[in-house]
Protein backbone atom coordinates (compact mmCIF):
# COMPACT_ATOMS: atom_id res chain seq x y z
CA UNK A 1 0.00 0.00 0.00
CA UNK A 2 1.17 3.53 -0.78
CA UNK A 3 2.10 5.05 2.58
CA UNK A 4 0.97 8.46 1.36
CA UNK A 5 -2.60 7.14 1.16
CA UNK A 6 -2.59 6.63 4.91
CA UNK A 7 -3.52 10.11 6.05
CA UNK A 8 -5.93 9.58 8.93
CA UNK A 9 -5.78 6.70 11.40
CA UNK A 10 -8.42 5.78 13.99
CA UNK A 11 -6.75 3.85 16.81
CA UNK A 12 -9.03 2.07 19.26
CA UNK A 13 -7.57 1.36 22.70
CA UNK A 14 -4.90 3.94 22.06
CA UNK A 15 -4.48 4.92 25.72
CA UNK A 16 -3.33 1.42 26.62
CA UNK A 17 0.19 0.03 26.59
CA UNK A 18 0.79 -0.99 22.97
CA UNK A 19 -1.71 1.48 21.53
CA UNK A 20 -0.07 4.48 23.17
CA UNK A 21 3.34 3.35 21.94
CA UNK A 22 1.97 2.98 18.41
CA UNK A 23 0.43 6.47 18.51
CA UNK A 24 3.71 7.89 19.76
CA UNK A 25 5.48 6.28 16.81
CA UNK A 26 2.95 7.62 14.31
CA UNK A 27 3.10 11.12 15.76
CA UNK A 28 6.89 11.20 15.76
CA UNK A 29 7.68 9.38 12.50
CA UNK A 30 4.78 10.14 10.15
CA UNK A 31 2.61 13.10 9.24
CA UNK A 32 -0.66 11.21 9.69
CA UNK A 33 -3.57 12.53 11.74
CA UNK A 34 -4.51 10.24 14.64
CA UNK A 35 -7.83 9.86 16.43
CA UNK A 36 -7.52 7.90 19.67
CA UNK A 37 -10.72 6.23 20.90
CA UNK A 38 -10.38 4.67 24.35
CA UNK A 39 -12.87 3.83 27.07
CA UNK A 40 -10.25 4.58 29.76
CA UNK A 41 -10.82 1.47 31.83
CA UNK A 42 -8.27 0.69 34.56
CA UNK A 43 -5.42 0.05 32.07
CA UNK A 44 -6.05 3.10 29.87
CA UNK A 45 -4.16 6.22 30.80
CA UNK A 46 -4.26 9.54 28.95
CA UNK A 47 -1.07 10.55 30.73
CA UNK A 48 0.79 8.12 28.47
CA UNK A 49 0.15 10.53 25.58
CA UNK A 50 -0.09 13.84 27.44
CA UNK A 51 2.67 15.37 25.33
CA UNK A 52 0.43 15.31 22.27
CA UNK A 53 -2.64 16.97 23.78
CA UNK A 54 -3.38 20.16 21.92
CA UNK A 55 -1.49 19.19 18.77
CA UNK A 56 -3.48 19.60 15.58
CA UNK A 57 -2.68 16.09 14.32
CA UNK A 58 -3.86 14.32 17.48
CA UNK A 59 -7.28 14.11 19.05
CA UNK A 60 -8.80 11.95 21.77
CA UNK A 61 -12.34 10.69 22.34
CA UNK A 62 -13.41 8.67 25.35
CA UNK A 63 -15.80 5.94 24.32
CA UNK A 64 -16.59 2.28 23.79
CA UNK A 65 -16.00 0.34 20.55
CA UNK A 66 -19.44 -1.16 21.16
CA UNK A 67 -21.13 2.25 20.94
CA UNK A 68 -22.42 2.11 17.36
CA UNK A 69 -23.81 5.69 17.22
CA UNK A 70 -20.51 7.08 18.51
CA UNK A 71 -18.44 5.00 16.07
CA UNK A 72 -20.66 6.02 13.19
CA UNK A 73 -20.24 9.69 14.02
CA UNK A 74 -16.47 9.45 14.48
CA UNK A 75 -16.00 7.57 11.22
CA UNK A 76 -18.17 10.00 9.26
CA UNK A 77 -16.51 13.08 10.74
CA UNK A 78 -12.88 11.92 10.88
CA UNK A 79 -12.89 9.95 7.59
CA UNK A 80 -10.02 7.59 8.48
CA UNK A 81 -7.93 5.78 5.91
CA UNK A 82 -7.46 2.93 8.37
CA UNK A 83 -8.65 1.62 11.72
CA UNK A 84 -6.22 -0.15 14.07
CA UNK A 85 -7.96 -2.13 16.79
CA UNK A 86 -6.10 -2.49 20.10
CA UNK A 87 -9.21 -2.24 22.27
CA UNK A 88 -9.27 -5.34 24.45
CA UNK A 89 -9.19 -6.71 27.93
CA UNK A 90 -5.77 -8.31 27.95
CA UNK A 91 -4.65 -9.85 31.25
CA UNK A 92 -4.97 -13.62 31.67
CA UNK A 93 -5.16 -13.44 35.48
CA UNK A 94 -8.04 -10.95 35.34
CA UNK A 95 -9.86 -13.16 32.84
CA UNK A 96 -9.78 -16.02 35.35
CA UNK A 97 -11.39 -13.86 38.03
CA UNK A 98 -13.89 -12.12 35.74
CA UNK A 99 -14.33 -13.56 32.23
CA UNK A 100 -17.52 -11.62 31.42
CA UNK A 101 -15.70 -8.37 30.70
CA UNK A 102 -13.42 -10.20 28.26
CA UNK A 103 -16.32 -11.65 26.32
CA UNK A 104 -18.09 -8.30 26.25
CA UNK A 105 -15.13 -6.24 25.03
CA UNK A 106 -13.10 -8.70 22.99
CA UNK A 107 -15.95 -10.58 21.32
CA UNK A 108 -19.09 -8.43 21.37
CA UNK A 109 -17.11 -5.20 21.12
CA UNK A 110 -15.08 -6.43 18.16
CA UNK A 111 -18.27 -7.54 16.40
CA UNK A 112 -19.83 -4.13 16.93
CA UNK A 113 -16.68 -2.35 15.73
CA UNK A 114 -16.53 -4.51 12.62
CA UNK A 115 -20.12 -3.66 11.77
CA UNK A 116 -19.50 0.07 12.23
CA UNK A 117 -16.38 -0.08 10.08
CA UNK A 118 -18.08 -2.21 7.42
CA UNK A 119 -20.88 0.33 7.09
CA UNK A 120 -18.35 3.16 6.79
CA UNK A 121 -16.20 1.27 4.26
CA UNK A 122 -19.24 0.37 2.14
CA UNK A 123 -19.96 4.09 1.78
CA UNK A 124 -16.50 4.89 0.43
CA UNK A 125 -15.82 5.04 -3.27
CA UNK A 126 -12.91 4.94 -5.69
CA UNK A 127 -9.40 5.09 -4.28
CA UNK A 128 -10.58 5.72 -0.73
CA UNK A 129 -12.42 2.40 -0.70
CA UNK A 130 -9.53 0.53 -2.32
CA UNK A 131 -6.92 1.86 0.08
CA UNK A 132 -8.88 1.46 3.31
CA UNK A 133 -7.58 -1.07 5.88
CA UNK A 134 -8.79 -2.53 9.19
CA UNK A 135 -5.88 -3.89 11.24
CA UNK A 136 -6.72 -6.14 14.19
CA UNK A 137 -4.04 -6.67 16.83
CA UNK A 138 -4.09 -10.06 18.53
CA UNK A 139 -1.88 -12.39 20.55
CA UNK A 140 0.15 -15.60 20.37
CA UNK A 141 -1.97 -17.02 23.20
CA UNK A 142 -4.72 -17.98 20.74
CA UNK A 143 -2.49 -20.84 19.57
CA UNK A 144 -2.38 -22.54 22.96
CA UNK A 145 0.71 -24.16 24.48
CA UNK A 146 3.80 -25.51 22.71
CA UNK A 147 5.97 -28.42 23.70
CA UNK A 148 9.73 -27.99 24.12
CA UNK A 149 10.32 -27.54 20.37
CA UNK A 150 8.73 -25.71 17.45
CA UNK A 151 7.16 -22.29 16.95
CA UNK A 152 3.73 -20.93 16.12
CA UNK A 153 3.20 -20.09 12.45
CA UNK A 154 0.29 -18.35 10.80
CA UNK A 155 -1.07 -21.82 9.95
CA UNK A 156 -0.99 -23.16 13.54
CA UNK A 157 -4.49 -24.27 14.60
CA UNK A 158 -6.08 -22.25 17.36
CA UNK A 159 -6.21 -23.91 20.80
CA UNK A 160 -6.83 -21.18 23.40
CA UNK A 161 -6.52 -22.17 27.06
CA UNK A 162 -7.76 -19.21 29.11
CA UNK A 163 -10.87 -17.02 29.01
CA UNK A 164 -8.63 -14.22 27.70
CA UNK A 165 -7.13 -16.23 24.85
CA UNK A 166 -10.50 -17.75 23.97
CA UNK A 167 -12.02 -14.27 23.68
CA UNK A 168 -9.16 -13.10 21.46
CA UNK A 169 -9.45 -16.21 19.30
CA UNK A 170 -13.14 -15.46 18.83
CA UNK A 171 -12.37 -11.87 17.82
CA UNK A 172 -9.75 -13.08 15.32
CA UNK A 173 -12.28 -15.41 13.72
CA UNK A 174 -14.82 -12.60 13.47
CA UNK A 175 -12.30 -10.34 11.74
CA UNK A 176 -11.43 -13.00 9.19
CA UNK A 177 -15.09 -13.84 8.62
CA UNK A 178 -15.86 -10.20 7.86
CA UNK A 179 -13.14 -10.32 5.21
CA UNK A 180 -14.26 -13.57 3.59
CA UNK A 181 -17.98 -12.83 3.79
CA UNK A 182 -18.15 -9.09 3.17
CA UNK A 183 -14.79 -8.32 1.56
CA UNK A 184 -13.72 -5.94 4.34
CA UNK A 185 -9.95 -5.37 3.79
CA UNK A 186 -8.62 -6.65 7.11
CA UNK A 187 -5.15 -7.43 8.40
CA UNK A 188 -4.43 -9.45 11.54
CA UNK A 189 -1.25 -9.45 13.61
CA UNK A 190 -0.54 -11.95 16.38
CA UNK A 191 2.28 -10.91 18.67
CA UNK A 192 4.35 -12.48 21.41
CA UNK A 193 4.74 -11.02 24.93
CA UNK A 194 5.32 -7.28 24.76
CA UNK A 195 7.31 -5.26 27.27
CA UNK A 196 8.55 -1.68 27.49
CA UNK A 197 7.47 1.81 28.61
CA UNK A 198 3.93 2.56 29.81
CA UNK A 199 2.94 -1.06 30.51
CA UNK A 200 0.33 -1.43 33.25
CA UNK A 201 2.06 -2.96 36.30
CA UNK A 202 -0.10 -6.05 36.54
CA UNK A 203 2.14 -7.58 33.84
CA UNK A 204 5.26 -9.52 34.78
CA UNK A 205 8.12 -7.14 33.98
CA UNK A 206 6.78 -3.86 35.41
CA UNK A 207 5.29 -5.73 38.39
CA UNK A 208 8.67 -7.24 39.25
CA UNK A 209 10.44 -3.90 38.83
CA UNK A 210 8.06 -2.05 41.14
CA UNK A 211 8.00 -4.86 43.71
CA UNK A 212 11.78 -4.89 43.79
CA UNK A 213 11.99 -1.12 44.26
CA UNK A 214 9.80 -1.51 47.36
CA UNK A 215 11.65 -4.55 48.67
CA UNK A 216 8.56 -6.71 48.22
CA UNK A 217 8.71 -10.42 47.36
CA UNK A 218 8.99 -11.17 43.63
CA UNK A 219 6.33 -13.88 43.08
CA UNK A 220 7.24 -16.41 40.38
CA UNK A 221 4.48 -18.82 39.40
CA UNK A 222 5.10 -22.56 39.80
CA UNK A 223 8.69 -23.58 39.07
CA UNK A 224 9.35 -20.47 36.94
CA UNK A 225 9.90 -22.64 33.87
CA UNK A 226 7.08 -21.29 31.70
CA UNK A 227 8.63 -19.92 28.51
CA UNK A 228 7.60 -16.79 26.60
CA UNK A 229 8.97 -15.09 23.50
CA UNK A 230 9.60 -11.45 24.46
CA UNK A 231 9.10 -8.52 22.07
CA UNK A 232 10.06 -4.93 22.81
CA UNK A 233 6.98 -2.78 22.27
CA UNK A 234 8.59 -0.28 19.89
CA UNK A 235 9.71 -3.15 17.65
CA UNK A 236 6.15 -4.46 17.68
CA UNK A 237 4.77 -1.04 16.73
CA UNK A 238 7.18 -0.75 13.80
CA UNK A 239 5.98 -4.13 12.59
CA UNK A 240 2.33 -3.01 12.82
CA UNK A 241 3.26 0.11 10.86
CA UNK A 242 4.80 -2.05 8.10
CA UNK A 243 1.84 -4.44 8.01
CA UNK A 244 -0.58 -1.54 7.72
CA UNK A 245 1.33 -0.06 4.79
CA UNK A 246 2.36 -3.20 2.95
CA UNK A 247 0.36 -6.18 4.21
CA UNK A 248 -2.02 -8.12 1.99
CA UNK A 249 -5.70 -7.89 2.98
CA UNK A 250 -6.96 -11.09 4.52
CA UNK A 251 -3.50 -12.16 5.65
CA UNK A 252 -2.18 -12.88 9.15
CA UNK A 253 1.28 -11.83 10.33
CA UNK A 254 2.98 -13.31 13.39
CA UNK A 255 5.32 -10.89 15.18
CA UNK A 256 7.84 -12.18 17.69
CA UNK A 257 11.09 -11.02 19.24
CA UNK A 258 13.00 -14.30 18.88
CA UNK A 259 13.84 -13.93 22.58
CA UNK A 260 12.61 -16.96 24.50
CA UNK A 261 13.11 -16.82 28.25
CA UNK A 262 11.63 -18.69 31.19
CA UNK A 263 9.76 -16.49 33.63
CA UNK A 264 12.46 -17.15 36.20
CA UNK A 265 15.17 -16.02 33.77
CA UNK A 266 13.25 -12.80 33.10
CA UNK A 267 12.94 -12.02 36.80
CA UNK A 268 16.60 -12.82 37.39
CA UNK A 269 17.64 -10.49 34.55
CA UNK A 270 15.49 -7.72 36.02
CA UNK A 271 17.23 -8.24 39.34
CA UNK A 272 20.65 -8.01 37.70
CA UNK A 273 19.69 -4.78 35.92
CA UNK A 274 18.44 -3.26 39.16
CA UNK A 275 21.63 -4.30 40.96
CA UNK A 276 23.64 -2.42 38.32
CA UNK A 277 21.41 0.65 38.12
CA UNK A 278 20.75 1.00 41.86
CA UNK A 279 24.08 0.37 43.58
CA UNK A 280 22.83 2.01 46.79
CA UNK A 281 19.63 -0.04 47.03
CA UNK A 282 19.19 -1.70 50.44
CA UNK A 283 17.64 -4.70 48.66
CA UNK A 284 20.72 -5.76 46.67
CA UNK A 285 21.13 -8.44 45.51
CA UNK A 286 17.54 -8.19 44.34
CA UNK A 287 17.34 -11.86 43.35
CA UNK A 288 17.06 -12.68 47.05
CA UNK A 289 13.54 -11.23 46.84
CA UNK A 290 12.41 -14.02 44.46
CA UNK A 291 9.65 -16.18 45.91
CA UNK A 292 7.91 -19.16 44.26
CA UNK A 293 4.11 -19.21 44.54
CA UNK A 294 1.28 -21.50 43.45
CA UNK A 295 0.94 -21.63 39.69
CA UNK A 296 -1.81 -19.96 37.67
CA UNK A 297 -4.68 -22.33 36.74
CA UNK A 298 -4.20 -23.67 33.21
CA UNK A 299 -0.85 -21.92 32.78
CA UNK A 300 0.43 -22.53 29.22
CA UNK A 301 3.96 -23.91 29.33
CA UNK A 302 5.60 -22.36 26.28
CA UNK A 303 4.93 -19.86 23.51
CA UNK A 304 7.30 -19.07 20.64
CA UNK A 305 6.58 -17.19 17.42
CA UNK A 306 7.84 -17.82 13.90
CA UNK A 307 8.04 -14.29 12.50
CA UNK A 308 9.66 -15.31 9.20
CA UNK A 309 6.66 -14.19 7.13
CA UNK A 310 6.74 -10.55 8.28
CA UNK A 311 10.54 -10.58 7.96
CA UNK A 312 10.47 -12.05 4.46
CA UNK A 313 7.53 -10.13 2.98
CA UNK A 314 7.88 -6.75 4.71
CA UNK A 315 11.54 -6.60 5.75
CA UNK A 316 10.85 -6.21 9.47
CA UNK A 317 13.56 -6.90 12.03
CA UNK A 318 13.53 -6.16 15.77
CA UNK A 319 15.97 -3.42 16.71
CA UNK A 320 16.28 -4.45 20.34
CA UNK A 321 17.65 -7.64 21.81
CA UNK A 322 16.04 -8.79 25.03
CA UNK A 323 19.06 -7.53 26.96
CA UNK A 324 18.99 -4.02 25.47
CA UNK A 325 15.20 -3.77 25.57
CA UNK A 326 15.01 -4.90 29.17
CA UNK A 327 17.67 -2.42 30.26
CA UNK A 328 15.75 0.39 28.53
CA UNK A 329 12.55 -0.77 30.21
CA UNK A 330 14.00 -0.91 33.71
CA UNK A 331 15.54 2.52 33.26
CA UNK A 332 12.20 3.93 32.06
CA UNK A 333 10.37 2.71 35.18
CA UNK A 334 13.11 4.10 37.40
CA UNK A 335 12.78 7.48 35.67
CA UNK A 336 8.96 7.55 35.66
CA UNK A 337 7.91 6.70 39.18
CA UNK A 338 5.28 9.44 39.03
CA UNK A 339 3.51 7.63 36.17
CA UNK A 340 3.52 4.41 38.19
CA UNK A 341 2.22 6.19 41.28
CA UNK A 342 -0.59 7.77 39.26
CA UNK A 343 -1.64 4.36 37.97
CA UNK A 344 -1.68 2.85 41.44
CA UNK A 345 -3.56 5.84 42.85
CA UNK A 346 -6.54 4.73 40.75
CA UNK A 347 -6.98 1.65 42.93
CA UNK A 348 -4.51 -0.98 41.73
CA UNK A 349 -2.24 -2.22 44.50
CA UNK A 350 -0.24 -4.87 42.66
CA UNK A 351 -2.19 -7.62 44.39
CA UNK A 352 -2.24 -11.13 42.94
CA UNK A 353 -5.09 -11.87 40.53
CA UNK A 354 -6.35 -15.08 38.97
CA UNK A 355 -5.41 -17.48 41.76
CA UNK A 356 -8.44 -19.59 40.88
Amino acid sequence: MDAQRMERILVTGGAGFIGSNLIRLLMEESDWDVLNLDLLTYAGNRASLAGFDGQARYRFTQGDIGDRPLLGRLLRDFRPSAVINFAAESHVDRSIDGPAAFIQTNVVGTFSLLESVREYWAGLSGEARGHFRFLHVSTDEVYGSLGPAGRFTEQTPYAPSSPYSASKAASDHLVRAWHHTYGLPVLTTNCSNNYGPYQFPEKLIPLMILHALDGRALPVYGDGGNVRDWLYVEDHCRAIHLVLEGGTPGEVYNIGGDAERTNLQVVEEICCALDDLLPESPYRPHRELISFVADRPGHDRRYAMDASKVRRELGWRPRESFETGLRRTVRWYLDHREWCEQVQARGYRRERLGAG
